[in-house]
């Protein structure tokens, strides 16, 4: 997939997919450079190994992203997949993030309002969660594979911005820890990564 921001060629679409594509391209990046003999390495997040942070960033960032374009979502039983045993997991997931990614390219997806947990909320939400789940993971991915996650300054700080939006939340279901510190001169990514309880 090509790591462009395409907001200025697409001015109908919202900023934030901009963001969402170039946090794809990067957390895309990242999964091709995961070792498939290292899937057992650690990672910042104490209760998920790499394996499992890969394996849901595929289940939630590019198969579930383009079905919420759709009208739906994954199904239950996709929640147990090993999706890093099926061969090419790496290429396959890069192409299901271009078909999410295409399918949210559509003007008329950001209307509508998509259903989560008993209520619905609008697009733009779901798609603010998506780029903390490209972000957030690619970089616990990035982190235990001996990667490095980069962000550019916009997209971070639209990170920055949906985990000052959705942090509090997110800690009354576990999904963030407890704020960590981040130094006076820290960019936007780790006050991003250290207001969600992640240690840059």
């Amino acid at each position: 997939m090509n790591d462009t921001n395409h907001t200025s060629e697409l001015p109908e679409l919202p900023e934030l997919y901009g963001a969402l594509r170039a946090s794809a391209a990067e957390t895309v990046r990242v999964l091709r450079g995961v070792d498939p003999a290292a899937l057992d390495a650690p990672t910042p997040s104490a209760e998920w190994d790499l394996r499992a942070v890969v394996n849901h960033l595929i289940l939630w960032t590019a198969h579930n992203f383009a079905l919420r374009a759709e009208g739906g979502s994954v199904p239950a039983e996709w929640y147990e997949r090993d999706f890093t045993a099926e061969p090419g997991w790496a290429e396959a997931y890069a192409q299901q993030v271009d078909k999410a990614l295409a399918a949210w390219s559509d003007p008329s997806v950001w209307e509508r309002e998509m259903p989560m947990g008993d209520s619905a909320v609008p697009a733009a939400a779901i798609a603010g969660m998506i780029l903390l789940e490209f972000s957030l993971h690619g970089w616990e991915a990035a982190e235990g594979s001996g990667q490095t996650y980069t962000l550019d300054e916009a997209t971070a700080t639209a990170v920055l911005g949906q985990v000052e939006q959705w942090a509090e939340m997110f800690r009354q279901y576990d999904g963030f820890a407890r704020p960590a510190p981040a130094g006076d001169d820290a960019g936007a990514f780790a006050r991003a990564l250290a207001l969600s309880g992640r240690r840059a």
